[in-house]
Parts: C-alpha cells; sequence; structure tokens
C-alpha cells in the first residue's frame, strides 16, 4: 500500500467482499452502511483505523468488563504466551485451566463443585442440556427426556441452544432441524400477556409456569432460564420472586434448573451472579461473554456432585460424557480469564458498581420524558430502552423502518458505539466506566432518540 487511505480503501474493499458479518443483512451493510473499522482500544474506548474515538457502550457485545488494553490482563497472557499457547484437555491437563476452575469454584453458588470448559455460550449451554439429559439415561429414569424452555429465549445459535431459544425472528426458519421443547411465559410485564399491570399483577406468568412444571414432573429433564433478565428478547426484566418461584418449582418436582448466565454474569446485575439476587443455587450454570474480561473465547459448564457421579463408572459401562473441544480449557484464555477474576477482588468492582448502577437508574429516569420511550428496563449494568411509535398504544414501529437502527448511527456522531434488539436501545458499558463517561453515553443516546423519533415523525406527518 502506498499510504494510509489507500490502506484503509483496500480494508473496505476486502471487508465487502469476503465478510459475512453476523446478525447483518449483507445487502443493506454493502450497499448503504458507513462501515467502522476499528483498530484499536483503551479503557471504555474504541477507536477506528481514522483515529476517531467511541465510548464502547455495549461492552464490545456484553463482554469487556474492565476495560480496553487492561494492563494485569495484558501481562498475563504475554506471560502465558511465553509458556505455551495450547495445549489439549483430552487426555492431559494444563497449568491455567486448573488454577481457573479453583477460582470459579470460589466465586459461583457453592452447590457447584465439577467444570466442563467450552469456548462460547452456546456450547456451554448445548453442555448443560446434554448433562442434563444424559444424567437421567444413566441413573434410572429414561423417561425424564424433555427440556422446559422459555417464551421469547435466546441461549445462542447452535442447533441445541436454539432449540431452547424462542426468538421466532432467530428460529422460526430453523424449525425442522430442532427438538422440541416445553415452552412456559417469561414475564414481559411491559407488554402483559395476561393483560395484567404493576396494580394487578398477581404473577399469574408465575402460576402458570409452576403449573406446566409440574404437569411435566416425570418425563422433563431440566428447565433452562436466563435469570433475572431475558437479553436477546430485549432486556426483559423479570420481576422480584420470579427466579426464585421456578427455582422452587424446579426443585419440587425432581427437575433439574439450568441457568444462562453468559449475559448476566461476572457482575452485569449488580452482583456476580444474577442467582445471587434471589438466593438460587441451580443444578448447572453456564458462564462465558464477561469470563475473560472481553479478552478471549472461553466458556464454562458448571454442575453439581451429584450430576457428576451419575457418570462415574467403569469405562466398559460406556457412561463417559462424550463430548468436547478442540480449544477447550485453552491456557491463554485461562490466564486471561484468571487475571480478570482477579481484578474484580483487587479493584473491588461489585463494590464501587453499586453507586455507579444507581446513577445510571437515576439518569435513565430522564428518559421517560421522551415521547417515544414506552419503557426501561434495568437490572444493574444491563438496560434495554424500549422505543415506540405510540406511548399510550404501546404502538410499534414498522419493522423496515429501523429506527433503533437509526438511533445507533446517530449516535455514533456523538462519539457512542451501541446496538439495538428489535427497537430496545441496549445500554451494557464496561464495569469499570466512570460517573462522567456514564453521563457521556446517556446524554449522547438521550440525544439520539430524541432527535430520530422527531425526525421520523415529521417525515412521517
Amino acid at each position: 500500500m502506498k499510504n494510509r487511505n489507500e490502506w484503509i480503501e483496500h480494508l473496505l474493499e476486502v471487508d465487502k467482499k469476503h465478510i459475512w458479518h453476523p446478525f447483518t443483512q449483507m445487502k443493506e451493510w454493502v450497499e448503504k452502511e458507513e462501515i467502522i473499522i476499528i483498530e484499536r482500544g483503551e479503557g471504555c474506548y474504541l477507536y477506528d483505523v481514522y483515529g476517531r474515538k467511541f465510548l464502547d457502550g455495549v461492552s464490545s457485545l456484553w463482554v469487556n468488563v474492565h476495560g480496553h488494553r487492561k494492563k494485569e490482563i495484558d501481562e498475563a497472557i504475554k506471560k502465558q504466551l511465553d509458556k505455551i499457547a495450547h495445549s489439549t484437555l483430552l487426555g492431559l491437563a494444563n497449568v491455567p485451566s486448573i488454577e481457573l476452575a479453583e477460582r470459579l469454584i470460589k466465586i459461583t453458588p457453592d452447590n457447584l463443585t465439577k467444570i466442563f470448559y467450552s469456548d462460547n455460550g452456546s456450547t456451554a449451554v448445548e453442555i448443560g442440556l446434554k448433562i442434563a439429559y444424559q444424567y437421567f439415561q444413566q441413573t434410572g429414569r429414561p423417561q425424564k427426556k424433555k427440556i422446559i424452555s422459555f417464551v421469547n429465549a435466546y441461549h445462542g445459535d447452535t442447533i441445541g441452544s436454539v432449540s431452547v431459544g424462542g426468538i421466532d425472528l432467530f428460529h422460526q426458519i430453523y424449525r425442522p432441524l430442532l427438538f422440541e421443547t416445553i415452552k412456559i411465559p417469561y414475564p414481559y410485564c411491559y407488554r402483559c400477556p395476561y393483560g395484567k399491570s404493576p396494580d394487578t399483577c398477581n404473577m399469574e406468568c408465575l402460576t402458570e409456569a409452576k403449573k406446566i412444571i409440574s404437569e411435566h414432573r416425570e418425563d422433563a429433564a431440566a428447565i433452562i432460564i436466563e435469570p433475572i433478565m431475558q437479553g436477546a428478547a430485549g432486556m426483559i426484566k423479570s420481576p422480584p420472586g420470579f427466579l426464585r418461584g421456578i427455582y422452587e418449582a424446579a426443585k419440587e418436582n425432581d427437575i433439574l434448573l439450568i441457568v444462562d448466565e453468559v449475559a448476566t454474569g461476572f457482575g452485569r446485575t449488580g452482583k456476580m451472579f444474577a442467582v445471587e439476587h434471589e438466593n438460587v443455587k441451580p443444578d448447572i450454570m453456564a458462564v462465558a461473554k464477561g469470563i475473560s474480561g472481553g479478552y478471549l473465547p472461553i466458556a464454562a459448564t458448571l454442575t453439581t456432585d451429584e450430576i457428576y457421579m451419575g457418570f462415574w463408572a467403569d469405562y466398559a459401562e460406556k457412561k463417559t460424557f462424550f463430548h468436547g473441544h478442540t480449544y477447550t480449557g485453552n491456557p491463554l484464555a485461562a490466564a486471561a480469564a484468571i487475571a480478570s477474576i482477579d481484578l474484580f477482588e483487587k479493584e473491588k468492582v461489585i463494590e464501587n458498581l453499586q453507586p455507579k448502577i444507581r446513577h445510571l437508574e437515576k439518569k435513565l429516569e430522564e428518559f421517560r420524558e421522551l415521547p417515544h420511550v414506552g419503557d426501561i428496563r434495568q437490572a444493574g449494568f444491563m438496560v434495554g430502552i424500549e422505543l415506540v411509535r405510540d406511548k399510550r398504544t404501546k404502538e410499534e414501529y414498522p419493522y423496515g423502518d429501523r429506527i433503533s437502527h437509526q438511533v445507533i448511527v446517530r449516535a455514533r456522531k456523538y462519539g457512542i458505539i451501541i446496538r439495538p434488539l428489535g427497537d430496545v436501545i441496549v445500554l451494557m458499558p464496561p464495569l469499570c466506566i466512570s460517573i462522567e463517561e456514564l453521563d457521556f453515553l446517556l446524554d449522547g443516546v438521550y440525544r439520539s432518540i430524541k432527535e430520530v423519533t422527531e425526525e421520523y415523525e415529521r417525515r412521517k406527518g
């Protein structure tokens, strides 16, 4: 390349010609989008190839915890790289995966004692589903085969995790490939399917869920839930007591509880894990995303001694859990995760997060005055701002108008990177963000929503 501008043009050309981006209509991407190519990061900020600075308002898709280029994690990876980058866990062990297991056991619910590593949230969930199914097959209850999952759930994009998902926009086309699950309602209080309001709610959704769980006592192996907040559904927050009610119903009916803490884990809801809000001790827990502080792909599925012993047998009995991944327990990723977990304690991340959560909650109240903000849902540092065409009727914007996409594009002009879920604007900044940076994020998002929705109404008349 002759100069930097030519290099940038070459990157844009290659991206458009060869890269298929996730959850992206590529025709729009290639023909209409302004493509931002990120070159580096520092703290809560991303810098593109032109040197423009953007606040990372969604933690690089919900993974970054301590900021980009965090010294302690950088050094941990470099130190490990001087030893070895990867060694398989099939037939061998490695130092970082062992040390990480010890750290994870200390910070997760005390009934979880065994760890199976993988690469990402989808695989962590898939492992949990297979473990639950195989456990009952090998402990004298082979009729317990079904999985109970929630309406509008999202657990990843592998076939097993899609099977327990429930977002038709993402999953409908794959239905012929999927296994059948039992669906139960998840509380969407803003658009309550029972027509209730907070004043009249008697947790009908929980009553219905308990009824379905009870009906499947004999044939269900597990129930899987995103605790406290359904992420990809649009940041749908469950009311206090719902998670605990599901946990108790699962216990009462001898059904394993799988919690998907991929998005909610590692401080996102204001506690290390969302289950802590309601003192829930799951049988199986999937973690990923923030586990390495947003550095490298690694995931873990944690389970109990009781479940582990359902696979404990002489080799000839063929009760082994025949599942694995090439990069299971990768030393570099495990080293990053150890450093990240150590930072939670060293920098008192959860403790220092509390005043920022309260500040965020207070600032979000200002958004309620906007005529096209229908609902605001917050659990710690997980926020969804639902946009509506008509606040009184809760009328949604036409799908093809992409109002939320217009908002995130406008936010870039204010130096902010965010992403929507449908017409829900998602905010999930790194936990290390300062109060001043939070204000910068919220002010820019407020202006973007206000300007875009006002312009839309003027165009539509």
